[in-house]
């Protein structure tokens, strides 16, 4: 009988060094940043009902709301960062 080939072993390669992530890669300043969005948009706009109009800004008027919930919206484009 014939004898079989010897296959022949690949060298070891170490596996490649990680490097260091940047920070636009790096997500972990999401939900932070989106939890903060939406908080300080809930607070502009309880704050504004609560002070009847007089607190935070004015001469906004009812604009206090368009301004609470246009944090609330960088909230939601910021939570499309999140993976």
């Amino acid at each position: 009988m014939p004898k079989s080939r010897i296959r022949k072993k690949d060298d070891y390669t170490p596996p490649p060094t990680r490097q260091p992530q940047n920070i636009l890669t790096n997500r972990s300043w999401v939900a932070p940043v989106m939890l903060a969005f939406f908080l300080i948009g809930l607070a502009w706009i309880v704050v504004f009902y609560v002070t009847e109009t007089q607190l935070p800004i004015e001469a906004l008027g009812n604009w206090n709301i368009v301004v609470g919930f246009g944090f609330i919206a960088a909230g939601f484009g910021v939570s499309t960062q999140w993976k």
